[in-house]
């Protein structure tokens, strides 16, 4: 992939999920992100994981997943040293993203507005559980705290979905505010200060519903048949017949092989939709027994509808179809554990990594070289526990 953010030059003051995830996609299209983490309290990602040898080593597999090109400098920036460094980076670089409490950062020197009169083409993005302003901004928050808030888990019918897709949603909608802010930088020729807040975003993922919810007419209807789960004869199939004519052509395809279900073949709007009864439904459930998932998916596709076979995380991990888009990747030797990539090709070729996800302080020397300090000047820091 074209590294389309190679001039590009991130300070990445993040931890944990939504802002490491962030960063690796920036990292991914080629920006030199500087990974700042605390030499005695690094990211706590760095610890967890299946494999306690890599926890261990500071090299979890919840921080690869998201650590790869990126480098890393061990600064402590509750010391007057550590806050000079970090403002001497930030001279030159292009965004600085952070994931700490409100007002965190300005407490320790480093909020927008110093760093803005140190650089005024910076963008800085910070990340919080919701956002900078109103009665709950200096709440501290995890993806599971925010699905229980945002009314995530009760739309899930009071269980929790089993992944953190709020923190994932939301490095999302972080990096797509950053690319932004990069191009009004073009125009504008100064940085910006943007604020993400994962409530807002896990409330973007449920739009249609969000706003029905608000709706002074709210109406209560059922699981929509077309787009429901059903038990075949050796697994559960996923159901993707959304719009009218694809009931209809459900129904074609159930009369087809001498199930039939005049119900579905008037299909014709979105009311007739919704007036699917409950015997309707039981039947076209009854009809899916009839057979194994494999041969309804079959089946299904041949009658152009979307459906497939519930299948675990691991299985899905080994689709062909994964591979074949080369969405995993063994390290950046071919070596190491399989890490995603971004999840989409640029020019018709997918991001690699080109750097494995760094140790702690595996890079800091390098970074205050680039700066331009010189060794006797490096050599205080590390005596001091500034860096490590």
């Amino acid at each position: 992939m074209t590294s389309a953010l190679s001039t590009i030059k991130v300070l990445d003051l993040t931890h944990v999920l939504a802002g490491p995830f962030c960063s690796y996609q920036l990292g991914l299209l080629g920006a030199d992100v500087i990974k700042v983490e605390d030499p005695n309290n690094p990211d706590c990602a760095r610890g967890r994981g299946p494999d306690d040898s890599l926890n261990a080593a500071g090299l979890g597999l919840n921080y690869q997943v998201q650590g790869g090109n990126k480098r890393s400098l061990a600064l402590d920036l509750r010391q007057p040293e550590g806050i000079d460094v970090f403002r001497a980076l930030a001279k030159n670089a292009d965004i600085v993203i952070e994931n700490y409490t409100t007002g965190a950062l300005e407490k320790l020197g480093l909020g927008y507005e110093t760093l803005h009169k140190i650089n005024p083409r910076l963008i800085h993005c910070s990340i919080t559980g919701y956002g900078d302003t109103g009665p709950q901004a200096e709440h501290g928050a995890y993806d599971n705290v925010i699905q229980a808030t945002s009314g995530t888990i009760a739309q899930c019918g009071g269980i929790k979905p089993g992944v953190s897709f709020v923190d994932y949603a939301t490095g999302y909608a972080a990096a797509f505010a950053v690319t932004a802010a990069l191009t009004q930088r073009t125009q504008t020729g100064k940085g910006t200060h943007i604020s993400v807040s994962m409530l807002e975003v896990a409330m973007q993922m449920m739009a249609p519903e969000a706003a029905a919810a608000q709706h002074a007419a709210p109406v209560s209807r059922g699981k929509e048949a077309g787009i429901a789960s059903y038990d075949t004869k050796d697994g559960r199939l996923m159901l993707g017949a959304f719009r009218p004519v694809q009931y209809r052509k459900l129904a074609a395809l159930f009369k087809s092989l001498g199930h039939p279900l005049p119900a579905l073949e008037t299909i014709a709007d979105w009311p007739d939709v919704w007036a699917i009864d409950e015997n309707t439904k039981a039947a076209i459930g009854n009809i899916f027994m009839t057979a194994d998932a494999d041969m309804w998916v079959s089946r299904l596709r041949a009658a152009d509808l979307p459906a497939e076979k519930f299948k675990t995380l691991s299985e899905a991990v080994n689709l062909p179809q994964l591979a074949a888009r080369g969405y995993f990747q063994n390290g950046h030797d071919g070596a190491g554990p399989a890490l995603p990539l971004t999840a989409f090709h640029l020019g018709g070729e997918s991001a690699t990594l080109h750097k494995a996800p760094p140790a702690l302080g595996q890079d800091s020397q390098e970074v205050l070289i680039e700066m331009g300090w010189d060794q006797e000047k490096i050599e205080k820091l590390y005596e001091a526990g500034i860096v490590t």
